[in-house]
């Protein structure tokens, strides 16, 4: 029964709260974007090792073992280079901003390159203040778009990205009128400011966007309001924001039992939907859609993961390996300038742990995502990841 469903919400939400607080502490600390904009960057000497800093919060009580698997990862790539040599120095930023332009700045003294780090956005923010005169960039693990600019990139896998490639595929469908269902919080409403976005850039129109207070009372009354939207607006397109530790399992349940038409209005979500596994047994969510990384490659990365270090690598932990494959990949090309934004920026991308990802213009990031279909509990991918970038 319904006591029985919300125990196992619960029981998911507290395996999932260590991973949920990484996220969103990733996602929402932010400061005062970039405003220097580096146009050259640092010169390198190809014929050298090439000096890389490592800016973890290792000391941080709560991200020790992610920075662990972020270090492990990232030295699992640099041993994966093949005629590049990378000198790593690594430092402790200990989540906070002020020791973390400390760290960036004593990296560069010692002759750093590139910063690869910090994990936060506050403190990306702040290494990247530190060293934006020197010309140095950082390549920061966090995914809020907010700092990105300037020197600082950004390596985390963003909202934007993920609802360009969701609403670009349901507009191919056909889909034409959708209703946003979002958790009035921080990350809902970045997640529903995200797939407006991405809207205006489809054929796709927004009817409608409605919040719910992130409580159970919240999440049952919001449900009626949702259909009642869908029918009035003739929507044929549902968005949900929510993710398997949040309202997700529970609005996976109640909508379908609300007399939503399902065979008419599409489901479909920014967030996974098969983490864990569990999530794909919910009703609600059986033929809906969701974005997934290139599997076959994230799959290849984790077992070579297990096999060097004896344990699963963090689910974060591929975006140091991406970090490294790009500065190998641009230093490989011999240029003295590789390291500089209009390198990092190139068009063609690299290729990452989940698959092709590159950098854009404003030092957000593009990554290759599939579409994939719940059917019958299980996933299946109907629409492949690009194996390479159009333009």
């Amino acid at each position: 029964g319904f006591n029985a469903m919300l125990d196992r919400i619960l029981s998911l939400s507290k395996q999932l709260k260590l991973i949920n607080f990484m996220t969103l502490a990733i996602f929402i600390s932010s400061c005062a974007p970039q405003q220097r904009e580096t146009s050259i960057g640092p010169n390198i000497d190809v014929k050298k090792p090439v000096q890389v800093a490592l800016l973890l919060p290792k000391s941080h009580p709560k991200t020790q073992a992610l920075s662990a698997s972020l270090e492990n990862a990232t030295l699992m790539a640099a041993g994966d280079m093949k005629n590049v040599e990378i000198h790593l120095r690594i430092y402790d930023t200990a989540g906070n901003p002020a020791q973390a332009a400390i760290q960036a700045q004593k990296a560069v003294d010692n002759g750093a390159k590139i910063i690869l780090g910090p994990l936060f956005g506050e403190a990306a923010n702040a290494a990247g203040m530190a060293v934006a005169d020197e010309g140095i960039n950082v390549l920061s693990f966090s995914n809020n778009t907010s700092i990105a600019g300037g020197n600082v990139f950004i390596l985390g896998k963003t909202f934007q990205n993920t609802s360009n490639r969701l609403l670009s595929y349901a507009a191919k469908k056909g889909k034409s009128r959708a209703v946003i269902l979002y958790p009035d919080n921080i990350e809902g409403k970045f997640g529903r400011a995200a797939l407006e976005k991405s809207a205006q850039n489809s054929n796709i129109q927004v009817v409608n966007s409605q919040a719910f207070e992130f409580t159970q009372k919240g999440i049952v009354n919001t449900v009626p309001l949702a259909r009642a939207s869908i029918e009035v607006e003739d929507a044929d397109l549902l968005l949900l924001t929510s993710n398997s530790a949040g309202a997700l399992p529970l609005l996976g349940q109640l909508l379908p039992e609300s007399g939503i038409n399902t065979k008419k209005v599409q489901f479909a979500g920014i967030s996974r939907w098969d983490i864990p596994q569990q999530t794909l047994r919910l009703k609600g969510l059986q033929s809906g859609w969701f974005t997934t990384p290139d599997q076959v490659v994230r799959k290849n990365f984790s077992k070579r993961y297990e096999a060097l270090y004896r344990e699963k690598p963090h689910q974060l932990a591929g975006l140091a390996f991406d970090g490294i494959a790009a500065i190998g990949a641009l230093v490989q090309t011999g240029k003295p300038h590789a390291l500089a934004s209009k390198g990092l920026t190139q068009s063609a991308g690299f290729e990452g742990v989940d698959g092709i990802f590159r950098f854009l213009k404003d030092r957000t990031n593009e990554r290759g995502l599939a579409i994939a279909e719940v059917r019958n509990k299980q996933v299946y991918i109907i629409d492949p990841a690009p194996r390479f970038f159009r333009f």
